[in-house]
């Protein structure tokens, strides 16, 4: 761990708790809070259980990496007591159910005055767990939740499934939207964008975008556009890694949709990707607040949805300024693209979008935390 910068002494700090800085909506959001708190004067810590993953080189400046250096979550406990005690944070926030449950005993093992802020970024009733781990997962949440200072949901059907399947008051639950919009959303748009696909002139782009794992059901929307592909001379882009990968390429194979259907990674450059886009397609199963979905609205992409729990509806105000189509429907979501490809979408207002920038967004975590924006001052 590294010692505490001289320059930064009577600020308040701030610390913010991760398992690791893997290519997750939840790294990114505490990447984004970080580098926001830190800009605005406060001391911050990133704590992390083990300092690997593929944002680890994305800490950004003035905020310090902390490595407990521990195997696994579980293990990171008495780490992180000792971390408390040494540091004595004003507040440590922590996103993930299990990195929550041990930032909470870990304080009270502590016997710090830490607040402690725990950040739901899904619907827990909804996450897969296999028999006895779904139990303790609801005991947990039931038992040790309650017991944090804050409690932040991020989206409003978080908030209720958080009411209902973890009996938690409705009045010790604040809504917090992700910061998902950066103050220089124009300029991003217009980065240049390597892959020819995207060219003018090119067929009509359909994209996806996140991490290739079951709940996002990327095979729902290439089932989707293999129904497209014969009414339409349209490419299909899915941006993203995870273990679904060799599966996805299969499906692609076997339907003969190699030629129109990429996998390319990673995007670089994800806002300018959407802006020349012609839709944008979110076909997942489960969500919190999906970034993705606010992101491509915000980049002037048109957008289909599944209506899942539980962001979707909110995101586009029940389908005001998006196309909602039912869980695993492919009919459905492929009849929505197509509309969209016609010409028949919404556009979204602007000031709508105003609830998803980052500076919003800090302020509310700044207010449940009791601070100002002075130079890490608390307010008076």
């Amino acid at each position: 761990m590294s010692a505490l910068d001289s320059s930064a002494a009577g600020k308040r700090l701030i610390s913010l708790l991760l398992p690791d800085l893997g290519m997750g909506g939840a790294e990114r959001v505490f990447l984004t809070l970080a580098d926001s708190f830190a800009q605005r004067g406060y001391q911050v810590h990133l704590v992390v259980t083990r300092a690997e993953g593929a944002l680890v080189h994305q800490v950004p400046q003035g905020v310090v990496l902390m490595d407990l250096a521990a195997g696994s979550e579980s293990g990171s406990l008495f780490k992180l007591v000792r971390y408390l005690r040494k540091y004595r944070p004003y507040a440590l926030l922590s996103t993930l159910d299990l990195m929550s449950s041990i930032a909470i005993l870990a304080r009270w093992l502590a016997g710090v005055k830490t607040l402690i802020l725990v950040r739901e970024a899904n619907t827990p009733s909804q996450m897969p767990r296999a028999g006895w781990k779904k139990v303790v997962e609801r005991l947990l949440l039931r038992w040790l939740f309650p017991r944090a200072n804050i409690l932040v949901a991020v989206s409003h059907g978080v908030a209720d499934d958080m009411r209902y399947y973890a009996s938690i008051d409705s009045r010790r639950i604040t809504v917090i939207y992700n910061p998902a919009l950066p103050d220089d959303l124009d300029v991003l748009k217009l980065e240049q964008v390597e892959h020819p696909w995207f060219a003018p002139g090119q067929p009509p782009i359909i994209m996806g975008m996140g991490s290739l794992v079951d709940r996002k059901n990327f095979p729902l929307l290439i089932r989707a556009f293999d129904q497209i592909s014969s009414q339409c001379d349209a490419r299909l882009v899915i941006f993203g890694e995870g273990e679904q990968r060799s599966a996805l390429q299969m499906s692609i194979y076997r339907l003969n949709l190699a030629d129109r259907i990429i996998l390319p990674g990673q995007a670089l450059a994800p806002f300018a990707y959407m802006a020349r886009a012609s839709v944008f397609v979110l076909s997942s199963n489960l969500e919190g607040l999906p970034n993705v979905l606010i992101q491509a609205l915000a980049s002037g992409c048109p957008v289909v949805s599944t209506d899942c729990p539980s962001g979707p509806r909110e995101i586009l105000d029940d389908g005001r300024f998006g196309k909602l189509v039912p869980v695993g429907d492919a009919d459905a979501m492929a009849k929505a693209i197509l509309g969209v490809l016609a010409g028949d979408h919404p556009m979204v207002d602007t000031a709508w979008l105003d609830q998803f920038r980052i500076g919003r967004v800090v302020d509310q975590y700044l207010a449940v935390l009791g601070l100002s924006d002075q130079e890490g001052l608390p307010r008076k």
